[in-house]
């Protein structure tokens, strides 16, 4: 995509000038109607949304950051999955680059409607690569004005999910590919906003960063890229009874999302203070 055309209605591209993008991959729900049609159920094709974390990081706009989002839901293509449709964790349960089970294993499409393919390689023409055109785009423009930039994977999910992870989740997964996606400094300085609030957390844990986090993180090249992975009842409500159309998704809760947003506003000025201190020391 070029970097000054208009994007995709699809494809939603704020340009802030601070040395910080934000990528929210998962939050959108729209699925295109010849999609739909083939698939088993409206609620489980979105069930696995990120639900409500561009509304959670609705901030970061003030911290002028970049931020880079698709309307679409995973369903149609997950724009943070290997093009090639490698698994990002060989071994380990997972879902496509063209999902077609939920994170549970339920089926999403109807018996043989499932994307050949065709269908897959058309779907990333149109819609994974204008998303990753845009991060590009906008990594390059941000470069010419910081010496550091940092990419930031804005993520969410349940926090009990049996198939992908035994027990419950922390409530912070910090990703950063095993170390090699960013700096030990942003890494460290990352850790220690989420940490003193009665919050849990991890890195490196179960989610260590998907295809975008380890396709752009390059530190030698200063630009630091890290996935952070919440569990969704530090802002939201997770229903005791199975998961149903009737109590899922719940509402975002404000209230509940106070102390979770705290620790994030922290986190996000620590990766603005990162990049924008010479020294790589974060105060």
């Amino acid at each position: 995509m070029n970097a000054r055309a208009a994007p995709p209605p699809w494809l939603e591209v704020h340009r802030g000038d601070g040395p910080l993008i934000v990528s929210f991959p998962h939050t959108g729900i729209d699925i295109p109607a010849d999609i739909e049609a083939r698939l088993v159920s409206p609620w489980l094709s979105r069930k696995d949304a990120d639900w409500w974390v561009h509304l959670l990081y609705d901030f970061v706009r003030s911290l002028g950051a970049t931020t880079v989002r698709t309307a679409l839901s995973r369903t149609v293509i997950d724009v943070n999955r290997d093009p090639s449709g490698a698994s990002l964790y060989p071994g380990q349960a997972t879902t496509e680059l063209c999902p077609t089970t939920t994170f549970d294993g339920e089926p999403l499409y109807s018996a043989g409607a499932e994307p050949d393919g065709a269908e897959i390689a058309r779907r990333r023409a149109m819609y994974f690569d204008p998303y990753h055109d845009a991060i590009a785009a906008e990594l390059r423009r941000l470069r010419e004005l910081h010496v550091k930039v940092v990419l930031y994977e804005a993520h969410s999910i349940r926090s009990l999910v049996p198939r992908l992870f035994a027990g419950e989740l922390p409530n912070f997964n910090i990703g950063t590919n095993s170390g090699a996606s960013c700096s030990p400094t942003l890494t460290a300085a990352i850790e220690a906003a989420c940490s003193g609030r009665g919050f849990t957390q991890v890195t490196n844990g179960r989610f260590k960063g998907g295809w975008t986090t380890r396709h752009y993180g390059n530190p030698e090249r200063d630009t630091h890229a890290v996935q952070m992975e919440l569990a969704c009842r530090g802002y939201m409500l997770e229903p005791a009874e199975p998961f149903s159309p009737n109590n899922w998704p719940s509402a975002y809760d404000p209230a509940k999302a106070a102390t979770l947003r705290s620790a994030l506003l922290s986190v996000m000025s620590a990766c603005v203070a990162f990049a924008t201190n010479p020294s790589g020391r974060v105060p």
